[in-house]
């Protein structure tokens, strides 16, 4: 392209050569000037508007600063919501807690006064909001600290449910183990081990210990478990033989009646027989065994073993 220059100064004309890359760097050096005045008008416009007594322009910035807010509002209520949500879940969640937290005292044997789930625990300490760089806790900042909380608190619960699992099955085989004395009676005719034998005289060993008690007494069990005997016995007459499970079984001899009979389920304490004087016996008297994995034990260990437990349980 070809520009010719004519001027009345000039004594001849003269003409300029312009190529295909004079004009593309002349267009993009106006694209660059008209990009940067727009910047330049909008930068002056939005931050002089409140200045500018301009009605259009006014509505402009205003328009603009609304949506602004409208979009940190909207931001700020959809996160008010998730937290919300998961604020419900924690509090459904202590509420499961807390219940757990009562089985378990109880299952523990400590007191409700010495823990109170119910009641807030006390807390204190020095304020050092005042003294830190920033005293407001961002959003983000506060959704982490729920979700941590939120974690933990789950964390706590399946613990505390392994803990309740725990003392329920020592519960369970505590209440299988025959620690209640059968009979009411303060003192036993016969113990357990090596004795005279009442009828042949001679040295004979004694796998039980005898209760003597008028005809008709009630005998509990000692435990509960599963009838496994209730028979006839030429020696033990009426006999009754109970499985505690764990190789744990007793034996309950000499009764003049039998309450229950083979498979049924009895509870810990429950009238089971009464005493009376069938089989081979001398007198009215319970003859009661415990055996462990068919090895007669001195029942004595088991009664003292309860005993102990009964008075440390009323002591608290």
């Amino acid at each position: 392209m070809q520009i010719i220059l004519l001027h009345p100064r000039l004594t001849q004309a003269r003409s300029v050569t312009l190529t295909r890359i004079h004009v593309m760097v002349a267009a993009l050096f106006f694209i660059l000037i008209v990009l940067a005045s727009a910047v330049l008008l909008h930068y002056l416009i939005f931050r002089y508007a409140g200045n500018i007594k301009l009605p259009y322009m006014a509505d402009i910035a205003t328009a603009a600063t609304q949506d602004e807010s409208g979009r940190k509002d909207k931001f700020l209520k959809e996160n008010l919501a998730v937290m919300a949500v998961k604020l419900g879940e924690m509090q459904a969640q202590l509420v499961r807690l807390d219940a757990l937290g009562e089985r378990v005292q109880g299952l523990s044997g400590v007191k409700p006064e010495e823990f109170n789930f119910k009641e807030k625990p006390g807390r204190g300490g020095v304020d050092t909001s005042a003294t830190s760089q920033n005293g407001v806790m961002s959003i983000s900042e506060f959704q982490k600290l729920l979700d941590a909380m939120a974690r933990d608190v789950e964390h706590r619960f399946d613990y505390m449910n392994v803990v309740e699992t725990t003392l329920m099955t020592d519960k369970i085989k505590s209440k299988l183990l025959p620690t209640i004395q059968p009979v009411n009676v303060s003192y036993n005719a016969s113990g357990f081990g090596r004795r005279i034998d009442p009828f042949s005289g001679r040295t004979a060993f004694h796998e039980g210990i005898d209760f003597p008690s008028p005809v008709g007494t009630p005998i509990v069990a000692a435990a509960g478990g599963v009838v496994i005997a209730a028979e006839y016995h030429p020696e033990f007459g009426n006999m009754l033989d109970i499985d505690h499970g764990n190789d744990i079984v007793t034996r309950y001899a000499h009764a003049s009646r039998l309450l229950v009979k083979v498979g049924d389920i009895v509870r810990r304490g429950q009238h089971v027989a009464d005493i009376g004087s069938t089989g081979r016996s001398t007198g009215a008297h319970l003859h009661f065994e415990v055996h462990v994995k068919g090895v007669a034990q001195d029942p004595h260990k088991f009664l003292l073993a309860g005993a102990a437990q009964a008075a440390l349980v009323s002591s608290r």
